[in-house]
C-alpha cells in the first residue's frame, strides 16, 4: 500500500501497552468514576470463574490500579453502570453499550441454535424449555440454575441440565439478563428489570454499530490487522473489518504501516491510529505487574508472541503431566516487556501467598533492579489478596 510507514516491535508493544492502559501510573486514585472509565477505555472486562490468587478481572484491574478493590467494581455492578455480556468469552460491559449488542443477540441466537451441544442439552422440547424458565422468572423474579430442578444432565463437558442450558442461551440471546452472581453462579431476570435506562433504547443502523465496533477496537489496539479488529469484540465478521480499514484508510482516519516483529518473523502489513509515532515514545513506569492469565496483553497467543516474542498459553485445562509452567500462571510485565511467568497459589486457610515456580524466559536475566521490582509486585499482589507472608520466593532468581 502507498505511503506505508514502517514500525519497530518496540513501537507496536509500546502503542498496545499503553492503548490498554499499562504504561500509565498505577498508583492513580481509584473512585466510582475512574474505574469506569478504566473498564470503558479496555473495552470490556473478561470473567473468569478460576480463583487461584484472585478472579481474572479483579487481577487485570489490579496490575492497572494498586488501591483497586472487588468491592469498587461489584458496586459498579449494583449501580448498573456495567452489564453481563458475550465478546469472545463473558464479559462486563459498559451499560451504555448495550443498544449495541441486540445486533449480537440475533446473531448469537442463530449461531446458538445451529450448535449440535447446545441441542444436545436442550434436546427436542427447546422451545418449552426455555418458555417454563421464562415464565418463573417473569413470575418470581431473580432465579440461578440451582433453583431448577431436574432428574438429568447432559452434554459431554459439564453435565449441564436442560434449565441451565435455556439460561445461558436466554442470557446470550437478550432475553435475560444477568443480575449479580451468587457464589459466582449467574443470577438471571427479565432485561427490563436488570437495565431499564438502557433496555430500551434504540438498536442504531447497521452502518453505525459498524463503524462503532471497528473504531472502537482501533482505539483500544492503535495498531492493528483487520483480523485483530474482528477480534476484538467478536462483533463483527473480517470482511466486513477489511472493508472499514479499507474506508478509514482512505479517509485519514487510520493510517498503513508495516510492523516489524519481536520474535523475528517477517513484518506484518497492519494499520495504526494518526500521531502514533509520538505515542510510540512514550515509557511505562519502572515496575513489574503481575498479570492475569485472560489479561488483554496476552489474551491473542500470536499476537503475543509478534509484539512481545512471548509465547504464552494457559495450561489450567491442560492435563497435569503435559503442563510446562503451571495451572495458573501469571505473566511477568516489566516496564514494557514480558520477560516471564510465576506461578503462585494463595492459601486463603492460613494467608500465604505461595510462589510454586518462577520462569524467566531464556533472553532475560535476572539483576538486583529486577528481583526487587518481583519481590515489590508480590507485596502488591500479597496485599490485594489478603495474604500476610508470602513463602517459595527462590534466593536466587
Amino acid at each position: 500500500m502507498a505511503n506505508t510507514q514502517k514500525m519497530s516491535a518496540r513501537e507496536a508493544a509500546r502503542l498496545f501497552l499503553g492503548a490498554q492502559g499499562l504504561l500509565e501510573s498505577p498508583s492513580r486514585r481509584v473512585s466510582p468514576e475512574s474505574l469506569l472509565s478504566l473498564v470503558r477505555s479496555l473495552g470490556f472486562l473478561q470473567i473468569d470463574t478460576i480463583q487461584v490468587v484472585a478472579r481474572a478481572h479483579d487481577l487485570t484491574l489490579h496490575a492497572r490500579r494498586d488501591g483497586y478493590r472487588p468491592p469498587h467494581l461489584e458496586a459498579l455492578r449494583q449501580r448498573r453502570q456495567l452489564f453481563e455480556g458475550w465478546t469472545h468469552d463473558a464479559s462486563l460491559i459498559p451499560a451504555e453499550w448495550y443498544p449495541l449488542w441486540k445486533a449480537r443477540f440475533r446473531t448469537d441466537d442463530a449461531r446458538i441454535r445451529a450448535h449440535n451441544w447446545w441441542r444436545s442439552l436442550l434436546g427436542e422440547s427447546s422451545s418449552e424449555i426455555c418458555r417454563a424458565v421464562m415464565v418463573r422468572i417473569r413470575e418470581e423474579g431473580p432465579l440461578k440454575s440451582a433453583d431448577f430442578a431436574h432428574p438429568e444432565k447432559r452434554g459431554p463437558w459439564w453435565g449441564w441440565k436442560p434449565q441451565k442450558a435455556a439460561l445461558d442461551y436466554l442470557w446470550r440471546t437478550g432475553q435475560l439478563a444477568v443480575v449479580c452472581r451468587d457464589g459466582f453462579q449467574k443470577v438471571y431476570d427479565l432485561p427490563g428489570r436488570v437495565l431499564p435506562k438502557v433496555h430500551e433504547l434504540p438498536e442504531p443502523e447497521e452502518k453505525t454499530s459498524l463503524d462503532w465496533f471497528c473504531a472502537g477496537a482501533a482505539e483500544r489496539l492503535d495498531v492493528f490487522t483487520p483480523r485483530e479488529l474482528a477480534g476484538f469484540w467478536c462483533a463483527v465478521d473480517l470482511a466486513s473489518a477489511r472493508r472499514w480499514c479499507e474506508g478509514a484508510a482512505k479517509e485519514g482516519r487510520i493510517e498503513p504501516v508495516e510492523v516489524a516483529s519481536a520474535d523475528g518473523s517477517p513484518p506484518q502489513s497492519a494499520f495504526a491510529l494518526p500521531g502514533w509515532r509520538s505515542r510510540a515514545r512514550r515509557e511505562g513506569p519502572e515496575r513489574i505487574r503481575l498479570l492475569s492469565p485472560f489479561d488483554p496483553i496476552v489474551r491473542d497467543r500470536a499476537r503475543a508472541v509478534r509484539r512481545f516474542a512471548f509465547d504464552y498459553r494457559l495450561e489450567a485445562f491442560t492435563p497435569k503431566a503435559r503442563r510446562q509452567h503451571g495451572y495458573y500462571v501469571l505473566p511477568i510485565l516489566d516496564r514494557e516487556e514480558l520477560v516471564g511467568r510465576l506461578d503462585a497459589k494463595l492459601h486463603r486457610d492460613r494467608g500465604t501467598l505461595e510462589v510454586r515456580g518462577l520462569f524467566w524466559e531464556a533472553r532475560i536475566r535476572c539483576g538486583v533492579g529486577r528481583r526487587r521490582r518481583l519481590v515489590e509486585a508480590l507485596e502488591r499482589l500479597a496485599a490485594f489478596s489478603g495474604a500476610k507472608s508470602i513463602e517459595g520466593l527462590p534466593a536466587r532468581m
